[in-house]
């Protein structure tokens, strides 16, 4: 995805001697509007997580619910086709994605198609296992968070490797589906997790701005909100990837 930051904190120009003409006197890096907008991303991701957490445990823990999609295919595409679609609009269309309530609606659109399709996925799996990711990814996720938040090093820097590593790990994946092999899976999955380890903490340092190269704008927050959501649910899939493998 392409991302909507600024090199040096200043959003659209303004700041450093700018004056914007919507908010005058006041510049996106402001402090107070800058923790603004960090609590309204992490309430909305709150609120998208919450949602996927529902849906994986109706999918794994009600017998009922897991056989009628399992028996429904369809259903698996049309969700696919709405999540990136969903997507693609939230990713390249900067006024919907930052026009409320359309942002919004795109936003809960997107995350019960990924929650479905995720419960699907995770419904394959046993519950105890899955529950086990759960548990992991959170820890994992809150230990991201903390050293991204305190750390002196810059991680927004790192967009053009990062972009590499998600390619190679594309193509790596492509021969994991042929090779069918218990280490091959196994070191696949590791790599994503890592990879989308590393992203997390890079997508939280846009967010949270100041003294970072690069910093996502406070207008953004529904993208910054998707940035972070599949992070972890890309994380959550691999570690659960990796507990499948290693009880096969």
């Amino acid at each position: 995805m392409s991302y909507p930051y600024n090199q040096g904190g200043h959003y659209g120009g303004y700041g450093a001697g700018g004056e914007d003409p919507e908010v005058k006197g006041f510049d996106f890096n402001d402090a107070s509007i800058r923790r603004g907008f960090i609590r309204k991303v992490y309430a909305i991701l709150l609120s998208q997580l919450s949602i996927t957490l529902a849906f994986i445990a109706l999918f794994c823990y009600h017998q009922p619910t897991k056989e009628f999609v399992h028996r429904t295919p369809s259903l698996f595409i049309v969700a696919l086709v709405v999540m990136i679609v969903c997507m693609i609009t939230l990713a390249c269309c900067g006024e919907v994605r930052r026009k409320a309530p359309m942002n919004f609606v795109m936003l809960f659109l997107f995350t019960i198609a990924e929650s479905f399709l995720l419960g699907v996925s995770a419904s394959t799996y046993a519950p105890d296992a899955v529950m086990m990711a759960v548990g992991i990814t959170a820890a994992v996720c809150l230990a991201l968070t903390l050293f991204a938040f305190q750390t002196k090093w810059d991680f927004t820097m790192m967009g053009g490797i990062l972009l590499v590593a998600v390619v190679i790990l594309l193509v790596f994946g492509i021969v994991a589906i042929f090779v069918r092999n218990r280490i091959v899976q196994l070191v696949y999955a590791s790599l994503g997790a890592l990879i989308f380890s590393i992203y997390l903490i890079y997508d939280t340092q846009l967010m949270m701005g100041g003294k970072h190269k690069y910093s996502i704008s406070p207008e953004e927050y529904v993208f910054a909100a998707l940035n972070l959501y599949l992070d972890i649910i890309n994380i959550f899939m691999y570690i659960l990837a990796i507990i499948g493998s290693s009880r096969d």
